[in-house]
C-alpha cells in the first residue's frame, strides 16, 4: 500500500516547477482509467460552484475522486497547494478532427499577481496525443511574466515552445500565469484534455519532500533560461522565481548571482 508521502514532489522537482511553470508526468494514470475517463467525458462533467472542496466536489468512488487520488497526482497536488485544497473550477476540452482552428496563446487569470501564493491547473490526457493531433502549446518559463489574458494571442510562435506529444494517460501540472493554448487537431480523431484549477487553502511553503532542499540542482533547475528570453529582460525571470523560491522555504537569504539581495538593500543605520 503506497502513502501520498511515497510520492511527494523532490526540492529539484519543485525548482523545475517554479523555473518552468509546468511538470509532466508520463502515463501515471491507469489503461482502465483512461478508458473510463473517454465515456465520462463523452458524457459530460457537471460544473461545481468555485472554491469547493475537492471531497464535496467529487464524491467518494466517482472517477474525478479517484483521478486525484492517483498516488502520484496526489503527491504532486500535495505538494504544490497542500492538503484539501479547493476547486476553482473543471472543464473538458474538446478538439474536434479536422478543425482548422487554434486557440491563441493566452495565459489563465492575469489579473491574479500574487507573488507569494499560486493556483494549480492539473491537464490530464486521457488518450495518446500525438503531433497530428496538436496537443497544448505552452511556453516554458512565461509564467511570471505578466501580460493581460490573450495579449499574446497575436503570436503563432516563440521560440522554445513546447507542443505537448505524449502517451495515454499523461497528467502535466501548470502555474496558473503559464502561457498556453490548444493547436489545431489535423487528426481524424476528437481530442480530450481535462482540466482542474486547484485553489490552495494553506499556505505554500515547504509541502514537498524538502530532504534534497541543499542539492546543488536545486539552484541549477532555478537558474534555467529559455530560448525566447532577451538577454537583459530575461533576468526579470530569475529575479522572480528567486522571490517565489523564497516564499516557497522561507529562506530569505536565497538568491541567484545576487539579484534579489542588491535590489532589496536598504539599511536601516544612519551615518554619523
Amino acid at each position: 500500500m503506497t502513502t501520498i508521502g511515497e510520492h511527494l514532489l523532490s526540492s529539484v522537482q519543485m525548482a523545475h516547477f517554479v523555473a518552468h511553470g509546468s511538470l509532466r508526468m508520463d502515463a501515471v494514470v491507469p489503461a482502465e482509467m483512461n478508458a473510463e475517463a473517454m465515456q465520462a467525458f463523452q458524457a459530460g462533467i457537471p460544473p461545481v460552484p468555485y472554491g469547493t472542496p475537492v471531497l464535496d466536489a467529487y464524491p467518494e468512488g466517482s472517477f474525478m475522486r479517484r483521478l486525484v487520488e492517483v498516488p502520484e497526482v496526489a503527491g504532486a497536488l500535495r505538494s504544490l497547494v497542500g492538503p484539501d485544497p479547493n476547486v476553482d473550477h473543471h472543464f473538458v476540452h474538446v478538439r474536434e478532427p479536422h478543425e482548422g482552428a487554434a486557440q491563441p496563446l493566452h495565459g489563465d487569470a492575469i489579473i491574479d499577481v500574487r507573488t507569494d501564493a499560486f493556483d494549480v491547473q492539473l491537464m490530464y490526457y486521457p488518450q495518446e496525443v500525438t503531433l497530428e493531433m496538436g496537443g497544448t502549446l505552452s511556453v516554458p518559463g512565461s509564467h511570471l511574466r505578466r501580460t493581460n489574458e490573450s495579449d499574446t494571442g497575436r503570436y503563432q510562435n516563440l521560440r522554445g515552445q513546447s507542443r505537448l506529444v505524449c502517451p495515454a494517460g499523461t497528467v502535466v501540472f501548470l502555474h496558473h500565469g503559464l502561457w498556453h493554448g490548444g493547436r489545431r487537431n489535423d487528426s481524424g480523431i476528437r481530442r480530450y484534455m481535462f482540466k482542474i484549477r486547484f485553489n490552495p487553502t494553506v499556505r505554500q511553503r515547504r509541502l514537498w519532500d524538502t530532504s534534497d532542499l541543499s542539492d546543488p540542482r536545486v539552484a541549477q533547475e532555478l537558474n534555467t533560461g529559455f530560448p525566447w528570453y532577451e538577454h537583459a529582460t530575461g533576468r526579470l525571470e530569475l529575479y522572480n522565481r528567486v522571490l517565489m523560491w523564497r516564499a516557497l522555504t522561507g529562506d530569505e537569504t536565497f538568491d541567484l548571482d545576487h539579484w534579489v539581495t542588491r535590489v532589496s538593500n536598504r539599511p536601516q543605520e544612519v551615518s554619523a
